[in-house]
């Protein structure tokens, strides 16, 4: 932990330098794939632990809801982007977790939901959470294109998936903290393409 180490000046200058060592084709990929799967009439689907989950929860909400215009909420004909993130269903991710293991709560819900041509936003600082894997594995079996968003060395996460954004940075916090201020980038640029073109 950084922070830790550093005053509040120092601290915000290394989370600074560290956003611009972040690679920005890797978070233009990220807003492609999704729109991709937009196009296609595909559902992205979010998971993560901890402050990954809520990175994956509070990426769901912005991408559902601030890739819209207002004048289009009640716009019927208005294609919305389908958008879910596994972190957010407590009693089932509780019934999976205490019955058959918590390493499955995001693969059977994926296999409940989920059809090829789906996207998979899967997030792990660690990039080795193992019930992401898991997740990872079966999207990868079953025809979705899958996308780890990882930090320090990204783990077995930055090979599994098929694509990265990666954070080489050994600090939680931050890795978090720029996932999530890549994610904002990512739901301006969506709605610009979905609600501006």
């Amino acid at each position: 932990m950084l922070g830790i180490k550093l005053n509040p000046r120092q601290f915000l200058e290394r989370v600074a330098d560290e956003l611009r060592r972040l690679d920005p084709a890797q978070v233009q990929n990220l807003a492609d794939a999704i729109h991709a799967c937009y196009v296609q009439g595909g559902t992205v689907f979010l998971c993560g632990n901890g402050g990954s989950g809520s990175n994956a929860s509070h990426f769901c909400e912005d991408l559902g809801k601030g890739t819209l215009r207002r004048e289009d909420f009640d716009n019927d004909r208005k294609k919305r982007l389908r958008v879910l993130s596994l972190t957010d269903n407590t009693p089932y991710i509780l019934a999976w977790a205490n019955d058959e293991g918590f390493d499955r709560v995001f693969l059977e819900q994926l296999k409940n939901l989920a059809q090829p041509g789906d996207l998979l936003v899967a997030i792990s600082g660690s990039g080795n959470s193992p019930n992401v894997l898991r997740a990872v594995e079966w999207a990868n079996r079953n025809g979705l294109t899958t996308l780890g968003c990882t930090g320090f060395g990204g783990g077995k996460l930055r090979t599994l998936a098929q694509h990265n954004l990666h954070v080489p940075l050994d600090d939680m916090g931050i890795v978090e903290s720029i996932h999530l201020t890549a994610f904002h980038w990512v739901v301006d640029d969506l709605y610009r393409r979905i609600s501006l073109s």
